[in-house]
């Protein structure tokens, strides 16, 4: 299994602000997973977004950085009222399942211990796999590790150990894969998925290229 490659319309996790015309850019690219954060945009320009995405025939992401029962609940309302395929992010309280179901969302929380914006991972590598395994008990469809801003350890030994014990199909990596190395770990991980946002729009693959231009290295790199 080749890692898919998530491609964010994010840039310092935040959605940019001329989001939909980045993505009308590159619709045509081989990359079939878009998304983006619920912060950035209102929600009509949200939904304008995500239909122009799905019009293209794409398979569409949300992913919500909060931590209150309330905010994940408004999360995966929001997620459903738009029209999302997957919501990611959050943590998981019981109240968000119904939302799941009415919408039929496909989900991917936050495992371990998160807080902060960007998100912050703390915890024993067994807290946090045991975690991913109550997520997995509840009804989640994966996980949504932000292995790359873990505290307490290495990033990879970590994201091995979750992958390993719930499925390596059922974890997403999240956020900080910004060069080939990483890109490298993830394909040798052989996870679901990983995201990529702020490094297309900050450059790091073609130096002074364009978005699109850093993407199309991107895919052909992962194809190689």
């Amino acid at each position: 299994m080749k890692p898919e490659l998530i491609i964010m319309l994010t840039h310092n996790d935040v959605t940019v602000e001329n989001a939909i015309e980045v993505f009308e850019s590159c619709k045509d690219l081989p990359a079939q997973r878009w998304g983006f954060k619920d912060v950035g945009l209102n929600k009509e320009e949200m939904i304008q977004l995500n239909k122009a995405m799905k019009a293209a025939g794409k398979t569409t992401y949300l992913e919500v950085v909060t931590y209150t029962e309330e905010g994940c609940i408004e999360g995966a309302k929001l997620a459903g009222e738009c029209g999302f395929d997957f919501l990611t992010g959050t943590v998981y309280y019981p109240g968000v399942k119904s939302v799941l179901e009415q919408y039929g969302l496909k989900y991917f929380p936050f495992p371990g211990k998160v807080g902060g914006s960007p998100v912050t991972l703390t915890g024993t590598i067994e807290e946090i796999v045991a975690d991913s395994e109550r997520l997995i008990a509840e009804g989640a469809d994966g996980v949504d590790l932000t292995a790359y801003r873990y505290a307490d350890g290495d990033p990879l030994e970590l994201a091995r150990a979750v992958g390993e014990k719930i499925g390596m199909d059922k974890l997403t990596i999240a956020g900080s894969v910004g060069n080939k190395e990483r890109m490298d770990a993830m394909k040798e991980l052989n996870c679901h998925a990983y995201t990529m946002g702020s490094a297309l729009f900050n450059s790091n693959f073609v130096k002074g290229g364009t978005f699109r231009e850093n993407l199309e290295y991107v895919l052909d790199y992962c194809n190689k």
